[in-house]
């Protein structure tokens, strides 16, 4: 027999069904009002979550290469519940990644923060992402911040024009330029969606007094750039660099001063058959991709990057806040392929990557036999491309900050598996993003236990350093500061333990030669 609900039961069916859907509006769009209009994104595993927030306007037409401007307002609620495209870019910043969609208008940031109103002001971490400066992804689901988030933590993962979009300078345009500069325009995006989280992220429980700037690859070095620049100046009280950073000699890089680089480009836009800015401008954003023949690069200028972060560094002008880096023990394993490296062919190999290096260069990664030019191989890429300028950064701190320094490298070795394209990595370049961002669940590999072990180790010493500049914690072996004096490196593998600087040796006839060549010693304290 059926059931006829009585007025009274109808009344409070209705009331559940009025409170079922809004409980379900709330799961699926918490709102937050920024100062371009109000945002809603959705709420999943205990985190609200907004995909492709704008923080610039499109720059595209006429605002291509040109500094970023304010987003458009708009009236109402933006639903922001999916990635936006990635600039424009052609190939993959990672072996394995799926190619991003890609567009022009790409200045769009996400976030990932704890869905429970935080009882005081959360410490938030801005994501820069790697790729080379020609690709890369905010969306890159190795870079979400739904796991990091978890542990009281604000994610903030960003873009920046790439390529030649990204980093051209012109005689043209550094005549168009207020500030008489032009390139490093990819730094202006990020510099731009700084100044975005400091005037929004309160709204969002985030305490803007209490930002980290965090990135690897080329986004190190990008980080190694906003500490040196001052239009970073007050963005950001920490900062973290993975596996790279902009410190080796001007002398060895002379493309980096503007005058050069304008040269550069005026070549890329004679070889596009556009050799005016208004025929550049025209041409479609797809034929603006890649490395432009080595055009894509920071460039010394007088607006953003009027030093070398050497030389800032050196005089203690940088942006002196508490800092995190490191690198991998096997950086060059996921860059260089030596299986078919010889002892005999070890010089002509290294002068045709290189050019002509200095003969104590060669003569500190012994290759007498195959096996050990192979060794020599990685080693010296390992130490050219990420280990030196680690080194460099910690000590510049260290001599001339009133910061601390906490330096890392990085030994574990992910199961990655045999017939992979990461397969024979080891603790490669890019290794320690899974355990950094406690991502191993995404990947069905055969992780130990202490791959999950270090996993939850590093991912709390990384919340730790951005809530309180130092990584240290409850539970977590004691991490110390490096000094120049005492050089502490923390081991981070199973099990994390403190050492010396690894690879000190030929670190050391890096640093002699790099000194020679600048003419100045390092700067101690």
């Amino acid at each position: 027999m059926q059931m006829i609900p009585s007025n009274n039961s109808i009344g409070a069916l209705l009331v559940t069904a009025l409170l079922a859907v809004s409980c379900f509006s709330l799961a699926q769009s918490p709102m937050v009002r920024t100062d371009s209009g109000a945002i809603s994104g959705v709420r999943e595993g205990g985190l609200n979550i907004y995909r492709g927030v704008p923080f610039a306007a499109p720059p595209v037409g006429e605002l291509r290469w040109r500094p970023p401007v304010a987003a458009v307002s708009w009236v109402g609620t933006r639903k922001v519940e999916a990635f936006a495209p990635a600039c424009m870019q052609t190939g993959v910043s990672m072996p394995g990644e799926t190619p991003p969609a890609v567009s022009e208008d790409c200045l769009y940031l996400n976030i990932w923060t704890p869905a429970k109103s935080p009882q005081k002001p959360l410490p938030v971490i801005v994501w820069i992402y790697g790729g080379g400066l020609i690709n890369g992804s905010a969306s890159m689901p190795l870079y979400w911040g739904d796991q990091l988030a978890q542990k009281s933590v604000i994610v903030v993962t960003i873009a920046y024009r790439l390529g030649p979009l990204g980093f051209l300078a012109l005689p043209e345009l550094t005549r168009e330029s207020a500030h008489h500069s032009s390139g490093n325009y990819g730094l202006m995006d990020q510099i731009a969606a700084l100044e975005w989280v400091q005037r929004n992220i309160a709204a969002f429980g985030g305490d803007p007094h209490c930002v980290t700037i965090a990135g690897q690859s080329s986004g190190s070095i990008s980080v190694s750039i906003l500490m040196a620049s001052p239009l970073a100046k007050g963005l950001f009280q920490r900062a973290i660099g993975e596996s790279g950073g902009l410190f080796e000699p001007l002398q060895l890089g002379p493309k980096f001063l503007l005058a050069n680089a304008e040269l550069d480009g005026e070549k890329y836009a004679a070889s596009l058959g556009a050799p005016t800015l208004k025929d550049l401008r025209r041409l479609p954003a797809s034929k603006l991709t890649g490395d432009a023949g080595g055009l894509v690069h920071a460039v010394i200028e007088p607006y953003v990057l009027p030093l070398t972060p050497y030389d800032a560094f050196n005089a203690g002008q940088q942006n002196d806040v508490a800092l995190l880096i490191g690198s991998n023990a096997e950086e060059a394993r996921a860059m260089v392929d030596v299986t078919h490296q010889t002892a005999a062919t070890f010089d002509s190999d290294i002068a045709q990557s290189f050019g002509a290096l200095p003969p104590p260069l060669l003569a500190a990664y012994p290759h007498a036999t195959d096996e050990e030019a192979r060794q020599a191989r990685l080693g010296l890429e390992r130490d050219l491309r990420f280990g030196w300028d680690m080194w460099a950064w910690a000590r510049l701190q260290a001599a001339t900050g009133q910061h601390p320094v906490y330096y890392y490298s990085f030994q574990q070795q992910p199961p990655f598996p045999a017939g992979s394209v990461y397969a024979g990595w080891g603790a490669s370049h890019f290794a320690e993003l899974w355990y950094v961002f406690d991502h191993l669940d995404q990947w069905p590999w055969k992780w130990t236990p202490g791959d999950r072990r270090l996993a939850g180790e590093m991912s709390s010493y990384w919340v730790n350093f951005a809530r309180s500049g130092d990584p240290n914690g409850p539970g977590l072996p004691p991490w110390p500061a490096f000094t120049n004096a005492a050089s502490d490196v923390q081991y981070l593998g199973d099990p994390i333990a403190a050492g010396g600087v690894p690879a000190i040796k030929s670190l050391t006839v890096f640093d002699a030669v790099y000194t020679m060549v600048r003419g100045k010693p390092f700067a101690q304290r």
